[in-house]
């Protein structure tokens, strides 16, 4: 093969990977919003469907002169982690109104394809008048208005709505606001995602709210699966059950989760789907998963993780030093050495609230701390970074505590240092580099932090009492580690035998808020440093 054939190769195997990616970031990507991606998804869309159908059972729907590709996800459980939001600087998750209004306004537009606000905000209250479970839709209350329009500015976040004309906003503040919409009814059929459509379940209306759980189950139960894809314990029997379809079922359930959650504890697998995961078919066939969509495999004992590199599949970032709740987050997760209470991480977050006065102002008035405390473990639970209990404890999970060059806290990067081999050769007796910190460790003190060197740059040295150190940065990524080594020989005699790593970060974010720390370092960073290289008689430890 010549050396142009392998770079098409490449370039192709590259537009492959990226296409999954920014397929599981947004299942829905219209031309009109993103031009780039959706070309490229719609030049690789045969290698990509394959690899969705295979790994995960879902469809991908690409329709290149209408300009959208739809993957339609499916998952047996209900996900509370990822909500419709409102487009607005909060970005609150809509409530029950808003997603019955989203419902019946996507019900009505149907009736033509352009429309008016007016109209439609007609028709909605014609529509939730004649329902009796559902309450009639109010236009002259302000609130009301509100919550219609974030569901309409949801559906143009689709593609399924275009104002021509006006603005949706400007409902908010007038009912007699005039908008032209032009809709897409095509695309606006291929949002619900479930295999069974809702009228298809023929229950009567009173019953849903006593049964969700199994109206859930019925929208999104496929048959190709048999009994294999049945919640446990609602059909004993599975000797009906092929190995076929069981195998299916075993490998989408796997890999579903895999590419949708941030991490996948072995401990929240069934046992079939431990076996599958843990055999030689399934082991071989994640790694291939990983190398074709582009992502790092990391296994662990605990549990498995796909790592975007390029941070494309990413629809949720975390830290995100504009949110409140996820700089509290991070803050509660450093003061976790292990499980813990929620009021024992109340009093530790209103001493910081008291330490910080300027910061997160939306939370320092009465109420602020329990409502911090909330919004931060919601989001370490979104991120699969701790695990609470009805009686009130907080339990970090294995997430949370990478070792090794890895992300920890799920920001920035750390490396572990261990303690390296014992010298022979004493040290030097003169010329010894002086050192600003002198910490005491004390070997029965094992792996716990002695103390902490911290820099303003968000740098830090922790130094643990088995005489091993972790070094990282609480906002940025590792650009290289440089591990030297020197001998003793007959011109350096006993000066300088042992070693020295250069950890390097790369970025220039800083925290607003510092870690604690015993020592603080200030941090000029007004010139790049310079390039790792070996002295004389140094060689590089890899």
């Amino acid at each position: 093969m010549s050396e142009l054939a392998n770079q098409l190769v490449i370039a192709e195997r590259e537009q492959i990977a990226r296409g999954v990616r920014h397929l599981l970031a947004d299942p829905l990507i219209t031309e009109r919003a993103a031009p780039d991606v959706f070309d490229v998804i719609r030049r690789r869309r045969d290698p990509i469907a394959k690899w969705f159908d295979y790994y995960c059972g879902w469809t991908l729907i690409v329709e290149p002169r209408l300009g959208y590709a739809r993957l339609v996800k499916v998952r047996p459980a209900a996900d509370p982690t990822r909500p419709a939001r409102r487009l607005r600087s909060g970005r609150s998750a809509f409530d029950r109104r808003r997603y019955v209004l989203l419902c019946v306004v996507a019900a009505e537009l149907f009736a033509a394809p352009v429309t008016t606000i007016g109209l439609l905000a007609g028709r909605v209250r014609a529509a939730t008048a004649e329902e009796p479970v559902v309450e009639t839709f109010d236009s002259a209350s302000r609130g009301e208005r509100m919550a219609f329009v974030d569901a309409l500015r949801l559906l143009e976040s689709f593609g399924v709505l275009e104002a021509v004309d006006g603005v949706a906003d400007s409902f908010v503040d007038s009912d007699a606001a005039k908008v032209l919409f032009r809709v897409d009814t095509t695309l606006l059929l291929r949002l619900l995602a479930t295999p069974s459509g809702p009228s298809q379940l023929g229950m009567p209306v009173e019953e849903v709210p006593l049964r969700l759980a199994d109206v859930l189950a019925e929208l999104t139960r496929e048959r190709r699966y048999g009994l294999a894809g049945a919640p446990a314990g609602r059909h004993a029997d599975r000797t009906g059950v092929s190995d076929a379809q069981r195998n299916l079922w075993l490998r989408h359930s796997v890999f579903r989760r895999l590419v949708d959650d941030p991490v996948v504890y072995l401990d929240e697998l069934s046992a079939d789907e431990r076996a599958y995961l843990e055999s030689p078919t399934g082991r071989q066939l994640l790694r291939r998963a990983a190398e074709q969509g582009g992502f790092i495999l990391e296994e662990r004992a605990e549990g498995v993780l796909l790592i975007d590199p390029d941070g494309i599949a990413t629809d949720n970032k975390f830290p995100d030093d504009a949110s409140t709740a996820k700089v509290a987050a991070l803050l509660l997760l450093d003061a976790m050495p292990g499980p813990t209470t929620v009021e024992q991480l109340q009093r530790s977050t209103a001493g910081m609230l008291e330490r910080f006065p300027r910061w997160a102002r939306k939370y320092q008035g009465e109420g602020g701390v329990r409502e911090i405390v909330s919004d931060a473990l919601a989001v370490l639970k979104e991120f699969g970074l701790v695990r609470t209990s009805a009686s009130g404890l907080v339990t970090p999970l294995p997430a949370a505590f990478f070792e090794g060059r890895e992300r920890h806290n799920a920001l920035g990067e750390t490396v572990f240092l261990g303690i390296g081999r014992a010298l022979s050769t004493p040290g030097p007796t003169a010329g010894q580099q002086r050192c600003d910190v002198e910490i005491s460790l004390d070997p029965e003190g094992g792996r716990t932090v002695a103390a902490t060197v911290g820099a303003d740059n968000g740098t830090f040295v922790q130094f643990f009492h088995d005489g091993s150190i972790a070094v990282g940065n609480d906002g940025r990524d590792l650009a290289s580690v440089f591990n030297v080594g020197r001998e003793a020989n007959q011109t350096r005699g006993r000066n300088g035998v042992g070693g020295s790593v250069m950890v390097t970060f790369e970025g220039s974010y800083r925290p607003q808020v510092l870690r604690a720390c015993d020592h603080l370092v200030e941090v000029g960073e007004r010139a790049a440093p310079p390039p790792n290289r070996l002295y004389k008689d140094e060689f590089e430890v890899r």
